[in-house]
């Protein structure tokens, strides 16, 4: 989990883009040299402001909000990140108050709000195709499946620790795992928040007690802590999901340098799970300095998304 302290940053109003005329045909002919040498082109000459909204407590979501922060601003824009929950952040999306979401989980997590705001937000690409939800225990834990789970309450304090109310997560839980396997809705499930669920997920392990919480992958709790996923033979937890990026309507039309690389944009779990591990237990302050640090290490792969 990332510290939260001061301020969230401030929302950058979107821009247009607006160049400037030549007054001679010097000036005409450099700016013509200039595009046919293809060292800059009008989006980057112009910048522009972007903010992309992350959703609060879900690494994947800050960690690459502010690796494009730091890419874009590399390339000229005006780009912040602001925070937010899930419906906040989509409804904002599609109000044209945030340009840019780059943790949209697909086709199950987060289908209800694409089918609410769907017609007023674009999708951009996706940029990781094997993310998964899961109830995880610690590895020794005496059972292997949501099946054995209810039988086996009393091991685990009787109590499944979840996340966000507003999470898609925790929506499938309710409706889909609980009312499934026998036992789990003599259970408690605890809403809380993903700080929260990390915090007794770290002490529990810590003491060496047996606990189970709602998870998912990527994330760097997989490469912090020695964990399992339960089976779930019903598949009530969906299959393996994409993350998807999308931007407010008409963002493609205003950005289309921006959105090809975003559209392009890939990162592997070792990668995110690195710079997620930097980024860990760090005051949002830090944030930045961090991830600056972390692409400076990975630069080569940096410099390939926006080539």
């Amino acid at each position: 989990m990332f510290k939260r302290t001061g301020a969230a940053f401030a929302v950058a109003a979107t821009a247009g883009l607006v160049l400037a005329g030549c007054s001679s045909a010097d000036e005409t002919e450099e700016t013509t040299d200039a595009a046919a040498s293809g060292s800059e082109t009008t989006e980057e000459a112009a910048g522009g402001d972007i903010t992309l909204v992350a959703f609060n407590g879900w690494d994947e979501s800050i960690a690459t909000s502010l690796v494009w922060q730091n890419l874009l601003n590399a390339e000229g824009y005006n780009a912040t990140v602001e925070y937010a929950d899930a419906g906040t952040g989509f409804q904002g999306l599609a109000d044209g108050d945030y340009d840019v979401l780059t943790d949209v989980w697909l086709p199950l997590t987060h289908a209800s709000y694409i089918d609410q705001f769907g017609d007023d937000i674009e999708e951009i690409g996706a940029w990781f195709d094997s993310a998964a939800l899961t109830v995880a225990v610690n590895a020794d834990a005496p059972i292997d499946s949501l099946t054995e789970l209810g039988a086996a309450a009393d091991e685990f304090g009787n109590r499944i620790v979840g996340i966000e109310a507003g999470a898609g997560l925790t929506a499938t839980m309710q409706d889909a795992t609980i009312p499934t396997y026998d036992g789990l809705s003599d259970m408690e499930f605890a809403i809380s928040s993903t700080p929260a669920m990390l915090a007794e997920l770290d002490k529990a392990l810590s003491d060496g007690e047996n606990i189970a919480v709602t998870l998912w992958e990527p994330h760097w709790a997989y490469g912090a802590y020695d964990l399992k996923n339960l089976e779930d033979p019903e598949g009530t937890l969906g299959e393996a999901e994409s993350i998807v990026t999308y931007g407010r309507s008409g963002f493609g039309e205003e950005f289309p340098q921006v959105t090809e690389w975003l559209g392009n944009f890939q990162m592997d779990a070792e990668l995110l799970y690195d710079l997620e591990n930097k980024m860990r237990d760090q005051d949002t302050a830090d944030l930045e300095g961090i991830v600056a640090d972390w692409i400076a290490e990975n630069q080569e792969w940096a410099d390939s998304l926006t080539a």
